[in-house]
């Protein structure tokens, strides 16, 4: 069932601050540290799962089982990116009875043309307004439950302008949308402007290297938004410790002199993968095992 408390945070004029996580173990890690919730990028799920570019390659099969598998192994609200819903309104309302079922909290959808292309890349096309005012509805009719927010983003800054993205935006805000999502705005001053124009809360995407300013949650929170990710921050960290250890020990032939050793231990990994449950069954249950009768020749 979907978590109630993300709904509450908006509610309680909270400010949710989501890391990006694209596995189980970034999750998990991620799950320990105390955020309100975590955003499951499409884009790192895609090259984690598949090792290929988040170019609508990857289909609803592919991701509905990896966001499940993070929300349930997870006890932080989990926001999944859905990227168009799959389809058209009939694969919308598939896509969110999954995504619900899988433990999702949160389903952001886009105004993209299939096959969709990367928020922060370029060849981004937008289907009609109406069109996605529709899934949005579609979307808000099929959950079950009221604590599972539909998100909606527009890509049209990129192609058709700040105006036209407001508008979508406003449209998608009358249909049901719980959130509203204007990808890539280009400066703090057009953030700010989405903000006075748009009065639902509004969802801002952080990415190191993207279209859009990285702005502190302070600001953000003051310009209306309520809820920003990070969904970079963790692959591009984890890739760039990966090249850097891997690369001393084709240099040196040996793992002795890493610091990725001292910066994460195989015990703690251990731990955070539950291997003490594990052996904590393993004692309880020994000496019933060692009991049991042998197997007759």
């Amino acid at each position: 069932m979907a978590h109630p408390s993300l709904r509450q945070a908006l509610a309680a004029d909270d400010f949710i601050l989501a890391p990006g996580v694209f596995d189980m173990i970034s999750a998990k890690v991620a799950d320990g540290m105390g955020f309100k919730a975590l955003y499951a990028t499409g884009f790192g799920v895609t090259a984690s799962h598949l090792g290929l570019a988040d170019a609508g390659i990857a289909t609803y099969t592919d991701m509905v089982g990896r966001m499940g598998t993070i929300a349930k192994g997870c006890r932080t609200p989990v926001i999944a990116d859905a990227d168009t819903g799959y389809g058209g309104l009939l694969n919308v309302r598939h896509t969110v009875r999954g995504y619900e079922e899988a433990g999702v909290t949160a389903i952001q959808m886009e105004d993209q043309e299939v096959p969709k292309k990367c928020g922060h890349t370029p060849g981004r096309k937008v289907i009609p307004a109406e069109e996605m005012a529709l899934k949005i509805r579609v979307a808000a009719e099929t959950r079950r439950s009221e604590d599972f927010l539909i998100i909606a983003r527009t890509d049209a800054r990129t192609s058709l302008g700040l105006e036209e993205a407001i508008r979508r935006g406003q449209m998608f805000a009358e249909a049901g949308a719980d959130v509203i999502f204007i990808e890539s705005p280009e400066s703090e001053a057009e953030m700010a402007e989405v903000g006075r124009q748009i009065k639902k809360p509004l969802f801002a995407n952080m990415v190191e290297g993207g279209r859009t300013p990285i702005v502190p949650a302070e600001r953000l929170h003051a310009m209306g938004y309520r809820i920003a990710i990070y969904p970079a921050v963790g692959f591009l960290s984890v890739a760039g410790a990966l090249e850097r250890a891997y690369g001393q020990l084709k240099a040196d032939g040996h793992s002795n002199n890493m610091t990725v050793n001292a910066d994460y231990s195989f015990a703690k990994m251990c731990e955070l993968m539950g291997f003490p449950d594990v052996w904590e069954f393993d004692r309880k249950w020994a000496e019933a095992a060692g009991n049991l009768p042998k197997a007759a020749e």
